[in-house]
């Protein structure tokens, strides 16, 4: 089949299977005794990150991320691989570049081979596994560099960065729902499942592995941290901006009761004092108490204006 590619090294192959078929899937299932339940899940993109023990071989589903090209945010790719003494396969959607350029550049090169792959299959296993972890520390932090874009918009109560904000957590969120799965499924992964597949001691290599992604780890949960303090100052820079707005629509509306009860009196169809339907008031008349109701409203404004900066409302 097309999508399976081949490389020996040292005795051992390494089989690489991007964006995989049913017919890529039987041929695997023809050449070894691989479970036709994980042949199906090589197929699937939404599996769970496990480990799988047989007698002879391992099968190991792990996710790592990738970036969308139309929205930028990290989303899960998954892996899949089949892990037995003389063979590693890896079955994949093509979309994980550390995994590409790295069978890319064992193909192109033999010392780059020997150094990639090594002089069995389980340091094969920590070589990928490797590389994409270093891959989502440098995904990782691309996305806390953008934190520093906004933190002077986070903290300048003259701009609003929600949107921003929201999309900073989503990436956060969904680096979290990747690495920590993978943290447990490596833990998972014991030394003598390697050395199972490997004469020499690989306690050290996936040690190292184990520290990358607790690293890894532990700046997601400060870029939380952070992120959820720019949430918060965003929110209260938000609600103080909605108070100071409703403080001066409530003083204005509050100052205008003087005349709203003075020509309510007056709208009435009543006899009153300055009212036109007595018939004793000229047009000067008219004017007259129209300047009254005027000083009068404004008199009611002014004292309520001096009694609020009393209070200090105001």
């Amino acid at each position: 089949m097309g999508n399976l590619k081949f490389l020996r090294n040292n005795g051992f192959t390494w089989i690489d299977v991007s964006r995989p078929a049913h017919g890529d899937m039987r041929e695997l299932g023809n050449r070894f005794s691989f479970h036709e339940l994980n042949l199906d899940d090589c197929l699937s993109k939404v599996q769970i990150p496990k480990i799988d023990r047989y007698e002879d071989h391992l099968f190991i589903i792990l996710h790592f991320p990738t970036i969308a090209k139309e929205t930028s945010i990290p989303r899960s790719s998954q892996l899949c691989v089949f892990i037995g003494k003389g063979y590693l396969v890896t079955v994949h959607q093509g979309d994980l570049s550390p995994l590409v350029d790295m069978f890319e550049l064992c193909a192109k090169s033999n010392a780059e081979r020997q150094d990639l792959m090594g002089r069995s299959s389980g340091y094969l296993f920590h070589s990928i596994v490797d590389a994409l972890v270093d891959n989502l520390i440098v995904t990782i932090r691309k996305v806390i560099g953008n934190f520093d874009d906004i933190e002077d918009e986070v903290f300048n109560e003259k701009i609003s960065v929600a949107k921003e904000i929201s999309h900073l957590r989503r990436e956060i969120t969904s680096l979290r729902r990747m690495a920590i799965p993978l943290k447990r499924t490596v833990l998972e992964l014991s030394t003598r499942d390697m050395q199972r597949f490997s004469e020499e001691d690989l306690t050290l290599y996936f040690d190292d592995v184990r520290d990358h992604i607790d690293k890894a780890i532990e700046e997601l949960e400060e870029s939380k941290e952070v992120i959820e303090i720019y949430k918060d100052t965003d929110f209260m820079h938000d609600v103080d901006k909605s108070n100071k707005i409703l403080a001066v629509l409530t003083i204005l509306f509050t100052l205008s009761i003087p005349a709203t009860l003075i020509g309510s009196f007056y709208g009435m169809n009543v006899s009153l004092p300055g009212g036109v339907e007595t018939g004793l008031w000229t047009f000067l008349g008219e004017f007259t108490t129209f300047i009254m109701m005027l000083t009068a409203a404004a008199g009611g404004a002014i004292g309520m204006t001096l009694y609020f900066r009393r209070l200090g409302w105001v």
